[in-house]
């Protein structure tokens, strides 16, 4: 069952305003990405269903967060059915997270009342999510859908929407003012926060590095 509820989940993205999004086959590295995540200030973590056994890397992962990393919020991404859904909410996954809206998804996080942040590419689509009971709405992929512009053009006459950012997002001054701008309550991030060659060379306190200058950067675009 999850640890946290589906209002704290929305509440810690807009409080901290990112989102990581990453994937690994091997347990001891994705601990060793959450860890420092956890100690750049990252408090909501998306680990993606993207290879064979991630449900297993999941469980033993979500399992050592609780231990190691009590304040973290680890929820799973890439969920595209009910089926996959439920799965990982077996497991004890905080929140679910889709590259797209799936209105079966919606009943079964309802009845367990765990937070659904459906991936949305429309107007119609972010609409439905709302209907639904979407409180956070991913629009993905982000740059290919109109960008920061996108965003501001939702947001002028459907005020009340929480967005999140996915895809087209970079740890930069430039590009993070445009998003939180527009209007974005947060952003999700992956390869820029985690680089290949970092991950490769297992230099886990460049994570936490980029995890911190990300967020004063977030700070700052937000004052």
């Amino acid at each position: 069952m999850a640890r946290f509820s589906r209002l704290n989940v929305c509440g810690t993205m807009i409080e901290t305003g990112m989102v990581p999004v990453f994937y690994h086959n091997d347990l001891e590295v994705a601990r060793q990405v959450v860890k420092a995540c956890y100690e750049g200030g990252v408090r909501v973590f998306e680990f993606t269903n993207r290879g064979d056994f991630a449900h297993e890397v999941f469980g033993e992962l979500l399992k050592w967060t609780a231990r190691e990393c009590p304040e973290m919020i680890l929820g799973i991404g890439s969920v595209v059915d009910p089926g996959t859904a439920s799965l990982f909410l077996q497991l004890g996954a905080n929140f679910i997270v889709g590259p797209l809206l799936n209105p079966e998804i919606f009943k079964v996080c309802n009845r367990r009342q765990v937070a659904y942040v459906p991936g949305c590419g429309s107007v119609t689509e972010i609409g439905m999510a709302q209907e639904l009971g979407a409180e956070f709405i991913k629009i993905f992929p982000a740059g290919s859908v109109g960008g920061p512009s996108f965003v501001k053009n939702i947001k002028a006459p459907m005020p009340w929407s929480n967005i999140m950012a996915t895809g087209a997002v970079e740890p930069t001054e430039e590009n993070l003012k445009a998003w939180f701008e527009a209007g974005v309550g947060c952003v999700g991030m992956g390869s820029r926060l985690f680089p290949g060659e970092v991950i490769k060379a297992k230099d886990w306190g460049k994570i936490t590095q980029i995890c911190k200058e990300t967020f004063a950067i977030i700070h700052r675009v937000r004052s």
